[in-house]
């Protein structure tokens, strides 16, 4: 998958060449490259899993079983999409009665 290097379009194929269709610019199939990964920037996405007792507890309603307590924390997603960064917030919860998990991104 590559995107166009003149307005970040994903690029599509057809008759042998790439092309955008925002701007029209055209790539011949044949010199595309595969992207090389700079080896100084981390790439992937990390996840650090913690046991729920170090989770606090606050008062929310289950949308399953309506109990009123749940586990809670905070995760972060962040990353880079043709040359604009996104970083989000995830809001979690788990009900500390039947283990139903939601969240909320911000």
């Amino acid at each position: 998958m590559r995107f166009c290097e003149c307005c970040g379009t994903h690029l599509r194929e057809k008759s042998g060449e790439l092309w955008c269709p925002k701007c029209k610019t055209r790539v011949l199939l044949l010199s595309v490259e595969p992207q090389a990964v700079a080896k100084d920037k981390p790439t992937g996405i990390y996840v650090v899993s913690r046991s729920e007792d170090s989770h606090a507890t606050v008062s929310v309603s289950c949308p399953e079983c309506a109990n009123e307590e749940a586990y809670h924390w905070y995760s972060s997603i962040a990353g880079e999409h043709a040359g604009i960064r996104r970083e989000r917030t995830i809001e979690h919860f788990k009900c500390t009665r039947c283990a139903h998990a939601w969240s909320t991104s911000h």
